[in-house]
């Protein structure tokens, strides 16, 4: 009973020691030092190397470490046929519920200016938007995308959102495909993206999507840093196109200390924290997906790889 944890610069220990809490019986091996490829069918992996799943050739399942698959989907080496799932977790949902909530917050009682201002010494009392005269907008209403869009409305929001396909939900004005895009932007204060990343939502965040958003609105990224023209974005601010943004997401992570961002004040960073996988919270699914595969039934949280998520 093996699983082959491939996570390069990443501290697995936390992983190992959930694992083992759940199935002390269960045989963990860290990539690269790990033994017997030929007979490994279970991997757990968060940004495996490019080539690494050729190293494998019996491989039936790949576990993702979070909620995100991409990473593992993109590699060309994963064979067409290998199942691919991903962790849902509650608490993941309820933290990033709560980030996005406090982001809007944020914007709304201007903290990052009087951030600046701090630094500044600069006394100044400016205006502040509330919740019912605020228009947000969720770009995705899947699994986390609704929930985040759900507390927004609760807290009262004006709360649209879009996604590739139509739904109703109640307190939500919803939009849906290409034709619906830029109905839901043009009266936005802010805009948060939930999106999964696919090959079509990769750079959405770009010139074109800022230039239907009204000018002076604001850019919350908490779905992966691939969703964002990071150039359009230093543009739109420039441009006043766009009045600020706070990212948690980045194309390349840690943010390079020589990065743009750093520097532009209309900016805010956090980094990539908005909502972090707990192992103790998660091995079960992985546990319980081994065994499965062991067994002979249907895993769980599979994902589909022709839609990418």
């Amino acid at each position: 009973m093996k699983i082959v944890m491939i996570s390069p610069n990443y501290d697995t220990r936390a992983w190992e020691d959930a694992l083992w809490n759940e199935n002390p019986d269960l045989e963990i091996e860290v990539y690269p030092e790990d033994t017997d490829r030929e007979n490994t069918d279970f991997v757990l992996a968060w940004n495996p190397p490019k080539d690494v799943f050729d190293k494998y050739p019996n491989l039936k399942v790949v576990a993702s470490m979070g909620a995100g698959i991409r990473h593992i989907t993109k590699n060309k080496s994963l064979n067409a046929e290998v199942i691919v799932t991903k962790i849902e977790d509650e608490q993941l949902i309820e933290d990033l519920q709560y980030f996005v909530l406090t982001s809007v917050l944020n914007y709304c009682r201007n903290i990052p200016q009087y951030v600046l201002q701090q630094q500044q010494k600069n006394w100044n009392r400016v205006a502040y938007k509330q919740p019912k005269e605020t228009r947000i907008g969720v770009l995705g209403l899947g699994n986390i995308g609704l929930p985040v869009a759900q507390i927004l409305a609760k807290n009262n929001f004006k709360v649209s959102g879009w996604s590739n396909s139509e739904k109703e939900i109640e307190s939500i004005n919803t939009f849906a495909g290409e034709d619906g895009l830029s109905a839901f932007l043009k009266d936005l204060d802010v805009v948060v993206c939930l999106l999964p990343l696919t090959d079509d939502t990769e750079d959405i965040l770009n010139e074109d999507l800022f230039s239907k958003m009204p000018k002076g609105a604001y850019l919350i990224n908490v779905g992966r840093g691939a969703h964002l023209n990071e150039s359009d974005l230093l543009e739109a601010l420039e441009t006043e196109q766009l009045s600020g943004a706070a990212l948690d997401v980045f194309q390349d992570e840690p943010l390079p200390k020589d990065h743009p961002f750093w520097e532009n004040e209309k900016i805010t960073i956090t980094p990539h924290t908005a909502s972090v996988t707990n192992p103790a919270s998660v091995a079960n699914q992985i546990t319980e997906n081994y065994l499965r595969l062991k067994e002979g039934k249907e895993l769980k949280h599979i994902i589909s790889r022709k839609k990418g998520y």
